[in-house]
């Protein structure tokens, strides 16, 4: 070998070693950058007619095992609509009171019947009365707290929906920037192993507000899918997605004749279409489940005020004096958001005593309550009449004897009449108002529940992606080590040979 040629060996030797240190340090520092691999730098022997002229550096690259970064996106996205949702409900939760208390839903109406009850053996104690219309105005009040819990609720999924479009519009223009920048590096030899570690911390944050797939092309672009077949459009600075602002009212819904706008991509109406993440999380809350339960508290509060009236006491009431029917459909009904204007009827809050004597006869029907003729001023101060028909029907599972309650609606609920309650079965007032406390409130924790999961899930995916691709500063340490030695080793070796250029010049002089 010549001399020339030995230089030209140790000399490439010692640039792939400046190299590889280089990368070794980066990792280094980078250790505890979020979204941050592992790289590494591999040499390539090269040879001329079959003998060795030193080594190349190849470009540095990541070991990445991509079917589990995709599950790790899609477990982000998980736990991030259970947060959301977690998040939303919990004030639901909050206005529901304590059922172990007796302040929920459920124990109010109890509440109620105990107040009657008490009242029943001394109609004429005006103490008892007052019990009465206090525990009235504390359910009337606790419907409209929690009415009120869920137009926050809803206000809020579709303000956290305007907030998710801005987001993703963010997020698909900063991938579209980065497909453009790594195929630029990859036609020019260079790597894009930092670059790729970017766009994959990119389409993770999407991920969060949008459940999708990514195909990766061979030019080193990706193309991103969302849940349902939406291609989305990657174009830097582009706002492919919008949806207007708007004020959420009890009686709004989106689609159809609905006022709600609907999160539009490039012009199409894709509301429907979302799914997985805090976009689908969002939508699913502001037009199925939050409408579903503001109609579950809707029938109940309309069932209290008409099971009340049909027996002759008008106690509760709106602010027009006005008792829905919940025989009627719900869309479109007096019904709706009734649970928020229920008050106690100002005549018996002024006058306790027609709590005995009743506000109102009732015409009987064949399928219906018996007549009932209200106690006259001069009649009997032992009157019961009226609190032994609330008791036994009002707060029974009959409304007048051998006819039972017709229940409550579980069918053509929400804005538009086209959901569902799963609160079927239910005859009495306070089994309804129980089992939806359970149930609205149990959604909250069903969503914590969600949480762990995924959050679980993402830490043993996490644990499985840095075991392959996290960085090791031990080892990286060591490997600087290695190669600080190799990197002295090649540098004596140019020392010597220079040493012996220096010895043959001085000969030939």
């Amino acid at each position: 070998m010549s001399l020339d040629l030995a230089l030209s060996v140790a000399t490439s030797g010692l640039r792939l070693l400046d190299r590889q240190m280089a990368r070794a340090a980066d990792d280094i520092a980078n250790a505890g950058t979020l979204g941050h691999t592992r790289k590494s730098l591999e040499g390539n022997a090269l040879t001329v007619a079959g003998a060795g002229q030193g080594v190349r550096a190849n470009v540095i690259t990541r070991d990445v095992d991509l079917a589990v970064l995709a599950a790790l996106q899609r477990s982000g996205g998980d736990a991030a609509a259970a947060g959301l949702r977690e998040r939303l409900l919990g004030g639901i939760e909050a206005a529901h009171g304590t059922p172990e208390l007796g302040d929920s839903l459920g124990g109010l109406i109890s509440g109620l019947q105990s107040a009657f009850i008490e009242l029943r053996e001394a109609p004429a104690d005006a103490v008892r009365r007052s019990a009465v219309v206090t525990e009235a105005h504390t359910l009337a009040g606790r419907l409209n707290q929690v009415s009120d819990a869920i137009g926050v609720a809803r206000q809020g999924a579709h303000d956290a929906l305007r907030a998710e479009v801005a987001a993703v519009n963010a997020g698909l223009s900063e991938v579209a920037r980065l497909n453009s920048v790594i195929k630029r590096e990859l036609a020019a030899g260079r790597s894009v192993a930092a670059l790729e570690d970017e766009r994959d911390l990119a389409i993770g944050a999407l991920a969060g507000s949008l459940d999708l797939s990514v195909i990766r092309g061979s030019a080193g672009d990706v193309t991103l899918v969302a849940r349902g077949g939406i291609v989305l459009p990657l174009v830097q600075g582009s706002t492919p997605f919008s949806l207007a602002d708007a004020t959420v009212g009890t009686g709004a819904f989106h689609g159809g004749a609905g006022t709600l706008p609907g999160v539009m991509l490039n012009g199409r109406d894709v509301t429907r279409q979302l799914a997985g993440g805090r976009m689908g999380a969002a939508a699913e809350l502001r037009d199925a489940t939050l409408p579903r339960m503001q109609a579950e508290l809707d029938v109940a509060a309309s069932q209290i005020a008409h099971r009340l009236e049909q027996q002759g006491l008008r106690l509760f009431t709106d602010a027009a004096g006005t008792v829905p029917d919940p025989t009627l459909p719900y869309a479109g009904s007096t019904m709706v958001g009734f649970a928020g204007a229920i008050r106690v009827n100002a005549a018996v809050a002024a006058d306790p005593s027609l709590l005995r004597d009743g506000t109102h006869d009732v015409v009987g029907d064949p399928a219906g309550p018996s007549a009932f003729t209200t106690n006259p001023p001069t009649g009997p101060a032992g009157f019961a009449t009226l609190l032994d028909r609330v008791l036994d029907f009002s707060f029974g599972a009959e409304q007048a004897t051998g006819v039972a309650q017709p229940g409550f609606a579980t069918g053509g609920l929400g804005p538009d009449g086209t959901l569902s309650s799963p609160l079927s079965g239910l005859r009495t007032l306070a089994g309804y108002g129980a089992a939806l406390v359970a149930e609205q409130t149990g959604a909250r924790a069903a969503a914590t529940e969600a949480v762990g999961r995924a959050t679980s899930l993402g830490e043993l995916l996490t644990g499985r992606i840095n075991a392959r691709s996290g960085v090791d500063v031990d080892a990286e340490v060591a490997a600087m080590v290695q190669l600080q030695t190799a990197y002295g080793v090649n540098a004596r070796v140019i020392s010597t040979i220079q040493a012996m250029w220096d010895s043959l010049f001085n000969a030939v002089r």
